[in-house]
């Protein structure tokens, strides 16, 4: 799992984002979930670590705003990782 929390919605922003860059592998994992067909249930648990019995709204909106998110980082996203950074 990620050491930087999950917010319940990744922030939305035209360009990758410090939340964006602490999350890529979770991304990753996210595309990869999909890719194979997994239940987002499953994926809520082992990727976000939550219960979605607990409270399975927040936990689907998680799932769905941050795989929403990984998608426009490989469709959108990405050239701004291969730019040089600022001091």
């Amino acid at each position: 799992m990620s050491k930087t929390p999950f917010k319940d919605s990744p922030p939305l922003t035209d360009r990758v984002n410090a939340y964006d860059e602490a999350h890529l592998a979770t991304y990753l994992r996210l595309l990869d979930a999909a890719e194979e067909g997994a239940d987002w249930r499953e994926v809520v648990k082992i990727v976000f670590g939550l219960d979605v019995n607990v409270d399975p709204e927040r936990a689907k909106h998680m799932h769905d705003t941050h795989l929403a998110r990984a998608r426009w980082m490989t469709e959108q996203g990405y050239p701004h990782l291969l730019e040089p950074r600022m001091q």
